[in-house]
């Protein structure tokens, strides 16, 4: 078993909150953000690739998103991972470029997109709580391996439970956040 180490602890639940963030970034809010298009990959030169290591992707106006492709060949495969990815976006191919125009969010997207931050709030907090756990295990190890006092123990859990709830508090807020974007409200 590891030994209990704080600032450890720290990063891997800083971790998760960042994580969250980048998922969140991704969720599309009715403008234009080139950060939509991160988690798609392109079939080109027989293998799966990130979409920003085959195309320059940018906001030139606040609804619409253009996708320059370096070689013109994988404008197809491009256009087709764009429209398979579930975005609900309808990619315009003039030939060069892509242009994806952004539709205003229906009602009922817009609950989709809420419940959608709901769950990755979700496993932010599970992971949280994970590394928590993982924590705890290890300054109890360390009791029993008689390198820390029953009373360090509890001191070092108070101090993984704080931990824990700060970073809990920020993955509501963020999640509050987007939600508030998302909705409109």
């Amino acid at each position: 078993m590891a030994k209990y180490d704080k600032a450890d602890l720290e990063r891997r639940m800083k971790g998760a909150v960042e994580s969250l963030r980048s998922d969140l970034g991704g969720l599309r809010t009715g403008r234009a953000n080139t950060a939509l298009l991160d988690p798609i990959t392109v079939e080109v030169y027989g293998s799966k690739m990130p979409l920003n290591q085959v195309a320059t992707v940018s906001a030139p106006e606040p609804r619409l998103l253009s996708v320059q492709v370096w070689d013109k060949s994988n404008i197809g495969p491009v256009e087709k991972a764009i429209r398979s990815a579930g975005l609900g976006l309808n990619p315009i191919n003039d030939g060069n470029n892509i242009r994806l125009p952004i539709p205003d969010l229906t009602e009922d997207r817009r609950k989709e997109l809420a419940k959608l931050v709901h769950s990755y709030a979700e496993k932010a907090r599970v992971a949280i709580r994970n590394v928590r756990r993982d924590g705890i295990d290890a300054l109890k190890a360390d009791e029993t391996k008689k390198e820390i006092s029953e009373d360090d123990r509890k001191r070092g859990e108070t101090e993984v439970q704080k931990l824990t709830d700060e970073m809990i508090k920020e993955v509501e807020t963020v999640a509050a956040q987007k939600e508030q974007e998302i909705l409109g409200k």
